[in-house]
């Protein structure tokens, strides 16, 4: 088995997203040059109920290179149970969710909660490697609970002392959400401090700014949520540099979705009626796309709205309002061109909560 360093290494990590990590566009990621892939959020407690719901997000695509699953749970036991079932699914390796800052979650003791549990996770983490030891186990962290709470430190050397192999680091607290930009100084510290690989997350859209993360703290590679969402090229742009794609590039992209998500999920009534939630949904980041600006400098992850369409079909795409979306997703799903004089006039805006997205 490659060493998890080795896999690692200089990777742009497609990150564990609800929702967004879905299985078709995972492979639409794959095909734009990921090679490393993780699973939605799943939570362990579903697995063992035998959840249809839960046991669909560790299905592995045939195609996958390197696929992850992430646990969810606070029971040392069930998650080690678990972990030798998605193991025996398919998954490359394990990690531990510590991440999730959703009341729901956090009031159960999972997700970021759990990370006010040091010793917890040390237990978590013991029971995972020692039901696969064939299996390298990471645990994803925040900074801490809030600013007065901030012990990544405490908890990744606990998450080591149990066994694992990586340490995540998502750049915010669980009080910061995604209102504030991420903080590279505290995932540097924890690449000083911590023997094994280290991988950063939090607000990295283009490749410059993942060059730079993993120049100035020395991580063994990155993970990307929200520019993933926003830019799926933005593997392609890894190795290609800066990508500005036309509108009508952009509408290529979202219909090779479009034909993955009917190969998954089919494309009868059932099938489409998925597919369109799930279209509306990442249509919501979509439209956030924002390329280098005019005067050459780059647009910061927490900006939006700060680049004029040059085109009527980019001024359309870049709409936000839900009939834009609707419009959209029909056209995609019927196959038919995206003519923007056709399009509804806004009537409304669509509010998308990003602490949802990333479970992870």
């Amino acid at each position: 088995m490659t060493p998890l360093r080795d896999t690692l290494q200089g990777a742009v990590v497609l990150a564990p997203m609800t929702k967004g990590s879905n299985l078709p566009y995972r492979q639409l990621c794959q095909e734009m040059g990921a090679r490393v892939t993780m699973s939605e959020m799943t939570v362990a407690r579903r697995l063992k109920q035998k959840s249809r719901r839960e046991f669909a997000l560790i299905r592995r695509a045939p195609e996958e290179r390197f696929f992850g699953v992430q646990l969810a749970g606070n029971k040392p036991e069930e998650m080690a149970w678990a972990a030798t079932l998605v193991a025996s699914r398919g998954a490359d390796w394990i990690d531990v969710n510590l991440g999730c800052p959703i009341d729901y979650f956090t009031s159960k003791g999972l997700g970021a909660a759990l990370g006010r549990e040091p010793n917890r996770v040390r237990r978590i983490v013991e029971a995972i490697t020692r039901a696969v030891p064939e299996r390298p186990v990471s645990v994803k962290i925040r900074l801490g609970w809030n600013d007065a709470h901030r012990n990544y430190l405490e908890v990744a050397r606990a998450a080591v002392e149990g066994g694992a192999s990586a340490i995540v680091v998502h750049g915010r607290t669980r009080a910061a959400r995604y209102t504030m930009s991420a903080d590279w100084d505290a995932i540097a510290e924890v690449v000083r401090e911590i023997p094994v690989p280290v991988i950063g997350n939090g607000d990295l859209l283009f490749r410059h700014e993942i060059e730079n993360a993993l120049a100035r703290t020395g991580c063994c590679g990155v993970m990307t949520a929200r520019g993933a969402l926003i830019k799926p090229w933005l593997f392609r742009e890894v190795t290609e540099g800066d990508l500005d794609l036309t509108g009508e590039e952009r509408v290529e992209v979202y219909r090779r979705y479009v034909a993955l998500a009917k190969g998954h999920w089919g494309s009868d009534d059932r099938g489409v009626s998925r597919i369109r939630e799930f279209l509306l949904w990442h249509l919501g980041f979509w439209c956030r796309y924002t390329p280098r600006l005019p005067d050459g400098s780059y647009p910061a992850m927490q900006v939006r709205g700060s680049w004029q369409p040059r085109t009527p079909l980019e001024a359309l795409l870049a709409r936000s309002d839900a009939e834009a979306h609707a419009f959209l997703a029909d056209a995609l799903l019927a196959e038919t061109p995206v003519d923007p004089e056709r399009a509804p006039a806004p009537a409304s805006a669509v509010a998308l909560d990003d602490d949802a997205l990333e479970a992870g």
